[in-house]
């Protein structure tokens, strides 16, 4: 195991089920107050849009930065403000800025990828510690169902286990009203975070320096475990010119993507690579394991759809000693 660097990002949706505070890893949770926003977007045939809300009664600066994984995961960037009390909803079809005006950011009809919304110094553009915005991001698919959850709320969170094992998080998952597909988004970021004299300025693009290599087990409602593969989360898809680099860097996985399918029971939204290929369990949980991570942050959101008109997104969550979790294999 090298764990290269042990900040995690992490956050709380309400409706996960079983889900109690951690012992053993500091949250950043999405749906209170933070300095630093990040969130998912996709035009494949989908809209998106991204709010965020200004909770203080002073004006404040923002630096926003949207990275395209279709276009080798490059980010462009700017400024923009918001006053007391404020909210704004950035449509990434047409991206403006607060007051009406072009952010002079057009992206491609196909893009999709990662918007990250950072609190800076109105004079330095240094970033600020100060915890005042709150945000969460719509992916409306064009056959009618839709993802909405709270945008993650950022910081350097202590990823370490008390008593030593892996760091690990779980996906629930089911068919429940048809569900047929799936979206599995990580996100694998760094200089995430603040400090004096620090330009908030959040990296991604260099996939074979900023990635996480995980362990993939899923478990039936019979908390039976079925030995999946290992994979590569970056900022990548699979015509990226520096995925063969990665994949020569990164030992222990054949594969890299930014997004996964769960199954074959329910496979990948676009067709994409599939976190456990050969395996049909239709309802249960999956696993992650952390064997390397190589990023200041990594994060998952899981998607699920019918293919029509239903859809719903979640977070991965953290067990600890008071919930039940699936056993070790024998």
């Amino acid at each position: 195991m090298n764990i290269k660097k042990y900040a995690t990002y992490a956050f709380l949706i309400p409706f996960v089920l079983f889900f109690t505070i951690s012992c053993d890893t500091f949250f950043g949770e999405s749906d209170t107050t933070a300095f630093q926003l990040v969130s998912f977007y996709d035009l494949r045939d989908r809209e998106s849009f991204v709010q965020i809300t200004n909770t203080g009664s002073s004006g404040l600066k923002t630096h926003v930065q949207v990275f395209d994984v279709g276009n080798d995961c490059n980010e462009n960037n700017f400024f923009d403000n918001l006053t007391g009390n404020d909210t704004h909803i950035y449509n990434l079809r047409d991206i403006q800025t607060n007051d009406g005006s072009p952010s002079g950011i057009v992206l491609p009809s196909d893009a999709y990828g990662i918007v990250v919304i950072t609190v800076v110094d109105s004079t330095t553009n240094f970033a600020l510690a100060t915890r005042d915005l709150v945000g969460n991001f719509r992916v409306l698919d064009n056959t009618g169902y839709e993802y909405r959850t709270n945008s993650l709320g950022g910081s350097l969170f202590l990823n370490l286990s008390l008593n030593g094992d892996l760091p690990e998080y779980y996906l629930n998952y089911n068919q429940e009203g048809g569900v047929l597909l799936s979206d599995v988004v990580g996100f694998t970021l760094d200089g995430t975070g603040f400090g004096t004299g620090m330009f908030p300025e959040v990296f991604s693009t260099d996939i074979v320096d900023i990635n996480a290599l995980i362990d993939v087990d899923i478990f039936d409602l019979n908390e039976n475990i079925f030995s999946c593969r290992n994979v590569i989360f970056a900022c990548t898809d699979q015509d990226n010119p520096r995925l063969e680099e990665l994949l020569e860097d990164v030992a222990g996985a054949n594969v890299a993507s930014f997004e996964y399918g769960i199954n074959e029971a329910i496979p990948h939204t676009k067709g994409g690579e599939l976190l456990c290929p050969g395996n049909v369990i239709g309802e249960g949980i999956v696993r992650l394991r952390i064997l390397e991570q190589n990023a200041s942050s990594f994060a998952v959101f899981i998607g699920l759809n019918n293919g029509n008109g239903r859809g719903s997104m979640d977070s991965m969550w953290d067990p600890n000693g008071f919930a039940q979790v699936p056993p070790e294999p024998i």
